[in-house]
């Protein structure tokens, strides 16, 4: 084979479009051609002017890397690209020292790699793959090198024993995943990096000296990475590191312990945690530590039976983004490239939900990179070629206009400006040279993607909203999401979302279960949409948390309001507009159990045998405060019931003051014999009757909801009994069962209150 020979940069730039800024341009070629001169390189810069230009007039950022660091921009034009590439990674993995000696170093070393990769991306010299693989490797030394300063730093203090060329690494049982693009190898050009960081508890605690207490050591040296990594100096950064890519971010620290983690994922993992390992690859530390760890989580990414209930779980990962089959309302102007309709979330998830259901079986599914996916995907004839086609094709653009719009300023953005002259600089380094054209290109191609997204499980149970997106997958909130629940009336929209995502975390009872999590993920996209059409969704929502929070199991209320809407609709309902009752379901979730009874919609004029149920239940109990607890349960269940049927309509207020009137009664003749049985037997028998007469409301049968009970007890007792009982009178036995009485009435036990 003949010899590959290295050409310079500069010898194979493309003009990269039309010049947006021509004033801009101007400026910076009088400081380049002065730099030039004096240095002896002006015929590089003659030759990569005219693609230079177009750069300088269209981003400040990139501008700024070549006016201050001419020497740096000579020396990328006149080396071959992939030798320059070279070089800036040696030299990353060749920091050495602790923190204060690498900052400087590092953030030198990526001012050179975003030059490099923007002008030969720019320039047509390298292609999407050549691009996001230079990021990618990049971080993957910022990150080696950023551990191995803070190890020296603890070292230094004597707190880390280990050496420093220990095979295992660094920190021996200590390593770091890469998660999203970073761990496909996709970084994006101004993208932060997500690490999930984890250690073995056995080989970590060898490497520390005595005295060392292992969790916070571990996360000093998380949090020195992150810092060393993402601080801003007057050299700018490295990159923006995110540790929240790891078990239940809010409740663990910033390193988890690898048997801790591997117990999360196998007991409350979720789908969207498992779609994110599919992109997981070791990066840094204990690198065989690390692929023991990923081949534990094997069987959890990879699933080789899925029931009914685990697919349309993974089918709701997708569904639960807004799609406009008809591709309306995307508009160029403000467009979010990577997480809105037709952007490059919904190509990665039209890839990585059909992975999880399908590549538990199919190994050769399992690979991390979008494009690699969606061909894999049709060469084993789960997707027509033609759709891996259009959406691979569509992938590369989409990608290249995010990284064009994050080069303007190198700002962590994926949105397409508002600003029309910011528009037209996208544009300009996209080889555009009329924004209209480009405004429909761009428009059109959001519509294709859309269009091929709505396709995918077509016919399946609709889980978006007609407000927008609704998606809780992550570990932060999705700003598409965000504005969902703005349009939905909320206020504090980041606190709704924030408190779905902890429910979907298994925080709360109802949750806690596989089952219980499938289910409320369909149920999540119903309860905001009901919660927004109320017209008090802030009340409603909160109120629906007290009582959603309260439940000790939830699969049986979740399918019940899955299989009956219009019940769901009444009992957010009853959230929105009734205090009273939703403090009643708040406090007793068990409340709502009287609405799989059949009578709970009949008429309540109707004999539904309440009174002879509250008695016989009532009367199977063991003792006096069993029928207590019994009666108030049914009471319970009918004041809900009673206040439904005042609430929607079903029943006016008179009728509705009849039936608390006779729910009233119930509980008095139910509850007044239980205390008369009980007043004897502490006291014995006393000869004679008791009456209990209902005055006010409960005697004119008109109560409300928050009616007291106004009573009187009147006895009858023979005369003679004073004289044969030494130890009772009849005062003093009726006076007991009265107390008894009020008790049995007023007194709360586990099962509420009654009046």
């Amino acid at each position: 084979m003949p010899e590959l020979k290295s050409k310079p940069l500069f010898q194979s730039l493309a003009p990269a479009g039309p010049v947006a800024n021509p004033a801009a341009a101007d400026r910076l070629q009088e400081a380049l051609t002065e730099a030039a001169a004096a240095d002896g390189w002006s015929d590089t810069l003659t030759a990569a002017w005219p693609a230079l230009a177009p750069v300088s007039g269209a981003s400040p950022y990139l501008t700024g890397l070549m006016r201050r660091r001419p020497a740096h921009l000579r020396r990328l034009l006149e080396g071959d690209p992939a030798e320059s590439l070279a070089r800036i990674l040696a030299e990353a993995d060749a920091l050495d020292g602790e923190p204060d000696d690498v900052r400087a170093p590092l953030r030198v070393l990526k001012a050179d790699l975003h030059l490099l990769t923007a002008l030969a991306d720019l320039g047509g010299v390298w292609n999407l793959d050549q691009v996001t693989d230079a990021l990618s490797r990049f971080a993957d030394a910022a990150c080696r090198a950023a551990l191995c300063a803070v190890a020296a730093e603890q070292r230094a203090r004597g707190r880390l024993i280990s050496p420093p060329d220990d095979s295992r690494g660094p920190v021996p049982g200590l390593f770091g995943v890469a998660m999203g693009k970073h761990g496909a190898n996709e970084l994006n050009y101004s993208s932060d990096i997500d690490i999930s960081l984890f250690f073995e508890p056995r080989l970590t605690t060898l490497a520390l000296a005595e005295g060392v207490e292992m969790q916070d050591f571990a996360n000093r040296l998380g949090k020195g990475i992150a810092t060393l990594l993402s601080e801003r100096t007057a050299d700018g950064y490295v990159f923006r590191v995110d540790l929240r890519l790891r078990p239940d971010p809010s409740s663990t620290p910033p390193v988890v312990a690898a048997p801790m983690a591997l117990a999360y994922y196998e007991s409350v993992g979720q789908n969207w945690e498992r779609a994110a390992f599919i992109k997981a690859r070791p990066v840094l530390g204990d690198l065989r530590a690390a692929g023991r760890f990923l081949k534990a989580l094997t069987p959890f990414v990879w699933r080789r039976s899925l029931d009914y209930a685990a697919v349309l779980d993974i089918q709701a990962i997708k569904r639960q983004i807004h799609v406009h089959k008809t591709g309306e309302g995307l508009a160029a102007a403000g467009a979010n490239l990577k997480l809105g309709r037709g952007g490059i979330r919904e190509i990665e998830f039209y890839a990585q939900t059909q992975q999880l259901i399908l590549a538990g079986r199919d190994p050769a599914l399992r690979t991390p990179r979008t494009i690699e996916a969606l061909f894999a995907l049709a060469d084993a004839g789960h997707i027509p070629r033609a759709v891996a086609d259009e959406l691979s094709t569509a992938y590369v653009e989409l990608r290249g206009l995010e990284h064009r719009v994050q080069m303007l300023d190198d700002e962590q953005t994926h949105r397409l400006p508002e600003d029309a002259e910011r528009r037209a600089a996208v544009a300009a380094l996209a080889g555009g040279s009329d924004l209209s054209v480009f405004e429909a290109h761009v428009e059109a191609l959001l519509a294709r993607v859309n269009a091929r997204y709505g396709e995918l499980f077509e016919g399946g149970e609709d889980l978006d909203s007609s407000y927008g997106s609704l998606v809780f997958t992550g570990v932060e909130n999705d700003p598409e999401t965000l504005e969902t629940l703005k349009r939905m009336g909320f206020s504090e929209a980041a606190s709704v979302a924030d408190t779905i995502r902890a429910w979907h975390h298994g925080r709360i009872p109802a949750t806690r279960t596989e089952r219980g999590r499938e289910l409320f993920t369909r149920l999540a996209p119903r309860l905001l949409e009901a919660v927004a059409r109320s017209g008090a969704p802030d009340d409603a929502f909160r109120r629906f948390a007290v009582f959603f929070s309260g439940l000790t199991a939830g699969v049986q209320v979740q399918a019940l309001f899955l299989n009956q809407p219009k019940l769901f609709e009444m009992v957010v309902g009853v959230m929105a507009f009734a205090p009273r009752l939703a403090r009643t379901l708040g406090r007793q979730p068990a409340a709502l159990d009287g609405v799989l009874d059949a009578r709970f919609l009949a008429d309540l004029a109707d004999d539904t045998g309440l009174t002879e149920q509250i008695l016989r239940e009532a009367g199977e109990t063991e003792d006096f405060e069993g029928a207590m607890n019994a009666v108030r349960r049914l009471h319970r269940e009918q004041m809900f019931r009673i206040g439904i049927h005042a609430l929607t309509g079903r029943a006016g207020a008179e009728a509705a003051g009849r039936a608390y009137a006779a729910l009233a009664d119930a509980a008095m003749r139910t509850l007044s014999p239980a205390a008369l049985a009980e007043t004897v037997r502490l006291g014995g028998a006393f000869p004679g009757a008791v009456a209990v007469v209902a005055l006010g409301k409960a005697g004119s049968r008109e109560m409300t909801a928050g009616s007291d009970l106004d009573l009187m007890t009147l006895y009858e007792a023979p005369p003679e009994a004073a004289s044969t009982l030494k130890d009772w009178t009849a005062d003093v036995f009726y006076a007991r069962f009265t107390q008894r009485l009020i008790a049995a009435l007023s007194a709360h036990t586990a099962e509420g209150g009654l009046y």
